[in-house]
C-alpha cells in the first residue's frame, strides 16, 4: 500500500466552498502520486475556523460549536472525495459535540463513504483547560482492509503504549498518528512515541503533523512539526527503525509504500519478539473499560 502523509498548514479560507476546493487539490496532489490512504493531521479541520466572524475567530471554546454545525457538511466532502478518487482518506480532526462533550474526533472514508471514527483518549493540558475539549469514549475503532488493518492514536494518544497495544493484539499492523504540536519539544516527543510504539508492536507508524503560523487562531496559531514513516528496527527494516520523514515545516505530502508481509515475518523470526512478549503486560485504565469496534474499509 502506498500511503500519503500531510505537512499540512493551516490556512485562512473566503468561505466553505473555497476551503473544499483546497481540500480536492491535496487529494488530486496525493491520488497523482499513486497515494491508496491519505493521512491528514489533527486539528487541521481548525482551518475552517477562517470563514467565520471574527468574534468566533478569537473565541475558542465558541469555536467548537461552530464547527460541530458544519461536521455533516465537512463529512460529506471527504465522502464524495473518498468516492471520486478511490481512496481511504484519514480526515483532518475535527473537534466535534457528543453527548454534551467536546470531543477531538478523526473522521475516516474509503470509497463506501464514512466508514467510522476515533475520538481521542488523552487531553493536554491546553485541551483540557483552556479549550474544553474532553476525552472521548473509550471506543478504539480498528479498520480493516483489503491489504491490512490499522488504527489510530491521535497525537497525545501515542505517548502512551496502552491503544496501539490493543489495536495491534487485535490485528493491527498499521498505527496513524495524526498530530498537531507547537514546538519542537511538542513533535518530538509525538515521533519519540510513534517510534516507540512500532517497536513495542512491531508495526508500522505514520505522523502527520500541522505546519506554519496561523496567527489569526488563538488554537492552532503556531504550528510545528513533519511527517515521518516508522517500523521497528529489525531484520529487512531499517537499522533505526526511520523508513522516511520530511523536512520539518515543508508543505507537502510525504509519500511512502510499506509491505505488510514484512511485519508478519519480523514478528514470526526477527532478531527479537517485541510484539509477542509485550502480550505479557496487562495495560488498562483504572476506571474504564476500552472496547474495540471493527470497520471493514
Amino acid at each position: 500500500m502506498i500511503i500519503a502523509s500531510a505537512n499540512y498548514p493551516i490556512i485562512e479560507h473566503a468561505n466553505f466552498d473555497n476551503w473544499r476546493k483546497h481540500v480536492e487539490l491535496w487529494v488530486v496532489d496525493a491520488v497523482n502520486k499513486n497515494a491508496g490512504l491519505l493521512l491528514f493531521p489533527e486539528y487541521g479541520a481548525m482551518e475552517l475556523v477562517s470563514i467565520f466572524s471574527s468574534e468566533i475567530r478569537s473565541d475558542i471554546r465558541r469555536q467548537v460549536i461552530e464547527l460541530d454545525s458544519l461536521k455533516d457538511e465537512f463529512c460529506n466532502v471527504f465522502s464524495e472525495l473518498a468516492k471520486k478518487y478511490n481512496v481511504i482518506i484519514v480526515a483532518p480532526s475535527i473537534p466535534v459535540i457528543e453527548n454534551e462533550r467536546n470531543v477531538n474526533r478523526v473522521y475516516v472514508f474509503s470509497d463506501k463513504g464514512l466508514i467510522g471514527y476515533q475520538d481521542k483518549f488523552f487531553m493536554t493540558r491546553f485541551e483540557n483547560e483552556e479549550w474544553g475539549i474532553q476525552s472521548g469514549v473509550k471506543n478504539l475503532t480498528l479498520f480493516e482492509a483489503s491489504w491490512g488493518t490499522f488504527g489510530l492514536q491521535i497525537c497525545y494518544d501515542v505517548e502512551f503504549a496502552l491503544g496501539s497495544q490493543l489495536l495491534s493484539s487485535m490485528g493491527a499492523s498499521l498505527i496513524l498518528a495524526p498530530s498537531c504540536t507547537e514546538t519542537i519539544r511538542g513533535a518530538t516527543r509525538v515521533h519519540i512515541g510513534a517510534r516507540a510504539r512500532a517497536m513495542e508492536n512491531q508495526v508500522y507508524t505514520v505522523v502527520s503533523q500541522t505546519v506554519g503560523n496561523a496567527l489569526w487562531s488563538p488554537a492552532v496559531d503556531i504550528n510545528y512539526g513533519f511527517a515521518a514513516f516508522y517500523s521497528t528496527p529489525d531484520k529487512d527494516m531499517p537499522e533505526e527503525g526511520i523508513i522516511s520523514k520530511l523536512e520539518p515545516q515543508k508543505v507537502g505530502w510525504l509519500i511512502q509504500e510499506l509491505d505488510f508481509f514484512k511485519i508478519k515475518t519480523v514478528r514470526d523470526t526477527g532478531q527479537v519478539f517485541n510484539f509477542m512478549d509485550h502480550q505479557h503486560l496487562h495495560i488498562g485504565l483504572k476506571n474504564e473499560e476500552i472496547n474495540i469496534i471493527r470497520k471493514s474499509v
